[in-house]
């Protein structure tokens, strides 16, 4: 009889949590052709030019009417990153996008391109200026959103995205974080991992811990776009320097990163999923979940079923790099999705 009680109860865990998990992917295969997306961009601008080429086509998108951007927060101790995003965001006519920094850390300056192109192009930012704190700037707008409504892109370390977690109820909202995050967004789209497995910088620099909390504490459906699925797009090369005038700051970027030499595409790439996740750019292992360890390195164990994925090659490599080039200089092409 025990051992009757027992399995009606196992089954009915497995049932249970195989429902929460067909639920929770469901977002993987949704139809979004006719929905502008919410989206947070949450990027660690500074050390590589993907963020600039990942901005770039962000706006691209938000001219398309295609993307809503409710805002960026930055997670960086570049002391003109914050400068850098505003200035961007300035040139393409979007100078009311909120911008959120991480509070009470020491800034320096270690980028080939964000003093320049602060100082070159338009920022109502000046270096110091009091700026919203990034976990404030993240209650607050998926405060305001609908119900399941946001889109959240992170193309850096999870530092903020930690923070947004463990956040309390405050005079924002009477929500903790986690709840938040389990009303109001849809979809994490995370740069970061290698798989399936391996270590990457994103996960383990400089706050491996961060990632820990982050990927076991997230409850709703989060896609990886991981290392190697960005290392072989290459972008920012001849095409970009040829379609973009000389006073641009992506133009900018790239030619002061590595002057047109092209470089790889990690995090357009999982901007590209997040805005167009049924596109046959890639395919998504769903069948199992990703595993972070306490150095930031990770492994996909099968099996064992979960609202987690991560993206496989498909397409060929130099049409995703086309298509990210086009909407970096600002070209869409619908018929491509």
């Amino acid at each position: 009889m025990h051992k009757i009680i027992y399995l009606i109860l196992f089954v009915s865990l497995v049932l249970g949590g195989y429902s929460l998990y067909c639920k929770s992917m469901s977002v993987f295969s949704s139809d979004e052709s006719n929905r502008e997306v919410v989206l947070i961009l949450d990027t660690d601008i500074d050390s590589d030019v993907d963020d600039v080429g990942t901005l770039a086509m962000l706006h691209t998108l938000a001219d398309e009417k295609i993307v809503k951007i409710l805002g960026i927060v930055v997670t960086s101790d570049d002391v003109y990153a914050a400068q850098c995003v505003d200035a961007i965001n300035h040139f393409y006519s979007r100078p009311d996008i909120p911008i959120g920094v991480e509070k009470d850390i020491e800034l320096r300056h270690h980028s080939k391109y964000t003093k320049e192109i602060s100082e070159e192009f338009d920022s109502d930012l000046g270096v110091g200026q009091k700026l919203e704190d990034a976990t404030r700037l993240y209650r607050r707008l998926l405060t305001e959103q609908k119900d399941g409504a946001v889109v959240v892109v992170t193309v850096g370390h999870l530092t903020n995205l930690k923070n947004l977690l463990e956040s309390k109820p405050d005079d924002i909202s009477p929500l903790s974080g986690l709840e938040l995050v389990e009303r109001k967004v849809k979809l994490w789209s995370c740069m970061g991992g290698r798989f399936p497995e391996g270590k990457e910088a994103n996960f383990y620099r400089p706050d491996p811990q961060s990632t820990v909390v982050c990927v076991e504490n997230w409850s709703g459906p989060v896609v990886f776009a991981g290392w190697e699925i960005g290392n072989d797009i290459i972008t920012g090369g001849e095409y970009l320097k040829s379609s973009l005038p000389i006073h641009h700051p992506v133009r900018r970027g790239y030619q002061l990163y590595n002057d047109f030499q092209g470089r790889q595409s990690w995090d357009q790439a999982a901007l590209l999923y997040a805005v167009f996740p049924t596109s046959p750019y890639w395919s998504i292992e769903d069948k199992g979940l990703c595993l972070v360890a306490a150095d930031g390195s990770n492994r996909w164990e099968k099996g064992l079923m979960r609202n987690h994925g991560y993206l496989i090659p498909r397409m060929p490599v130099d049409k995703i790099s086309q298509k990210l080039d086009e909407l970096m200089v600002g070209v869409y092409k619908a018929d491509d999705n």
